[in-house]
């Protein structure tokens, strides 16, 4: 096997603001993991997940590290030979903070984007690297700065008129990157408003094209990292890392393990993307790259289903790219099969075709009456999901990890009824069967309550064990609503059955196609939103 390293950084970058706060014992053991496998470095990505002194809103009720928890865990960090940075935002991605009117009246621009060119933006921005600063040995840090495609378009417009927002943009920059050398930081920003604001809005342009005054403004000491998590063909990495590199900066390169779309991760099109990106950065030079555990839309997955992918890239730095050699390296080091690890992905790839799309957490929420994907969906998995639960239960027993192994064998349990649940009612409806219509309700519908119970209880427990509490508010508000929701339901189709009631209004209506160009009972949709999944009205 390959031992050569290819990158002087190989990183990882922590998701630790998208509801979940991650234990300080749930990171040792995490750094203890990624150290054995390679990595030297990992950012924690705090939007106002940090505490700030003199700022008791920002991070408030939302689990924020205090300055002794980040100093605790740079120094465990350290022992083991990987470098602590703080990964946080300095101009969008902010909604945290912007739901109190302590910040929104004054400090927001539009949605979670900050107000800049005021003083006081500035002056709370002084204090983030003041925090950071004290809390992380390392010098480096993450500024953000990425997918701001509405900055100066709010309250910035209201109050200075229309200006070009590369300007407002590079402007804004400077005052930060003035900030960093006042607390010997150096930075490094996501790369995608540079290419946005040059190529319509577009990160991912066909002819990416960054232009000379897009060069000349990104201040001496602002490094720039290019994410891709998407594409599959080393071309396309070829062209933008070629693309960037017209700036003359050191280039960072982030890939992403695709750990956002659900409780479920995405290992396969992880891996095509890695191996895609990262022999790019080889045959490109490029020597530093960080690999994203992003959690979307309530951190649902463990931190730890992420392992194979993370084993996967640290392969691929030492020219590796062969799944089948990192198989005993990772049952040696995780102590668990690799076949029965990389199951946690199984849920979601129970279509004909394998594709990168996430359909357990659409039939999960799925309201039974108003089911918006059940036009994609259809009703022949129930025997597939039964197997993945039996499968996924005999997974990592006696293992450190057998309790992520059981919420998602908890989940199939769930989905081996709740998939396709609401095409049933609604076909048996149509038919006026009352018998048959009556004995779902009363079998398959008190089933699915009692799967959804234990499926919480899983879930609970899981998050627990790794994450901080705040958060699980949420799911309690999902899964709660769900048990309620999928109660009132069984309710209804019992009046209507009985006849005290005529009809069940939310059956009347035929379901429609999501978006464009779908075919009946084909499952094309990748969505992280839970909100469009459960009906919820913006």
């Amino acid at each position: 096997m390959e031992n050569k390293r290819y990158f002087d950084q190989l990183g990882v970058m922590l998701d630790c603001s998208r509801n979940a706060v991650c234990k300080k014992e749930t990171l040792y053991r995490f750094i203890d993991i990624i150290a054995d496998m390679g990595y030297n470095l990992l950012q924690l990505y705090m939007e106002d997940t940090y505490e700030i002194s003199g700022e008791p809103y920002f991070g408030y009720l939302r689990g924020r590290y205090t300055a002794r928890e980040l100093k605790d865990i740079d120094a465990y960090a350290k022992k083991k030979g990987i470098e602590l940075v703080p990964c946080i935002q300095t101009l969008a991605h902010l909604g945290g903070m912007a739901r109190w009117d302590h910040y929104n009246a004054e400090y927001i621009d539009t949605a979670d984007i900050l107000l800049v060119g005021e003083d006081r933006v500035y002056e709370l921005i002084d204090k983030m690297f003041s925090s950071v600063s004290e809390c992380f040995s390392s010098r480096k840090i993450n500024i953000g700065m990425d997918e701001a495609q509405m900055v100066g378009l709010g309250k910035y417009l209201a109050k200075n008129g229309y200006r070009n927002r590369f300007d407002i943009l590079t402007e804004h920059l400077r005052r930060v990157s003035e900030i960093a050398k006042k607390y010997d930081l150096r930075p490094m920003m996501w790369s995608d408003m540079f290419f946005r604001l040059g190529n319509n809005g577009d990160y991912y342009s066909e002819n990416p094209n960054i232009d000379e005054d897009v060069i000349r403004s990104v201040p001496e000491n602002v490094e720039l990292v290019y994410w891709d998590y998407y594409h599959t063909e080393k071309s396309f990495y070829d062209k933008m890392i070629k693309a960037h590199a017209k700036t003359g900066k050191n280039l960072w390169f982030a890939a992403g393990i695709w750990s956002w779309l659900g409780f479920v991760p995405h290992y396969e099109f992880a891996y095509d993307t890695m191996r895609a990106g990262l022999q790019s950065c080889i045959d490109n030079g490029l020597r530093n790259v960080l690999i994203t555990v992003w959690k979307d839309d309530g951190a649902e997955s463990s931190l730890f289903s992420s392992l194979p992918a993370l084993m996967y890239a640290a392969e691929c730095a030492k020219g590796n790219f062969s799944v089948e050699l990192l198989k005993k390296p990772f049952e040696s080091l995780i102590g668990i099969k690799y076949e029965d690890f990389v199951c946690m992905e199984q849920p979601d790839n129970v279509l004909e075709k394998n594709t990168n799309q996430n359909p357990s957490k659409l039939a999960l929420y799925s309201d039974p009456f108003y089911g918006v994907f059940d036009y994609s969906l259809n009703t022949d998995l129930q025997e597939r999901y039964q197997a993945l639960e039996k499968r996924l239960s005999e997974c990592g027993k006696g293992s450190e990890f057998e309790y992520v192994f059981r919420t998602l064998s908890c989940l199939c349990g769930v989905l081996s009824l709740k998939y396709g649940l609401g095409i049933k009612t609604r076909n048996l409806y149509k038919k006026q069967d009352k018998t048959a219509l009556r004995a779902l309700a009363e079998k398959e519908y008190r089933i699915v309550l009692d799967k959804l119970r234990a499926f919480y209880d899983a879930f609970e427990f899981q998050w627990r064990k790794e994450n901080k509490l705040n958060g699980f508010e949420t799911h309690d508000i999902r899964l709660g609503g769900l048990l309620k929701r999928t109660e009132h339901c069984q309710k209804i189709i019992l009046e209507y059955c009985s006849g005290k009631i005529d009809f069940i209004e939310g059956l009347e209506e035929e379901i429609l196609p999501f978006e464009r160009n779908t075919r009946k009972g084909e499952c094309s949709h990748c969505l992280a939103d839970w909100r469009l999944v459960a009906m919820i009205k913006p």
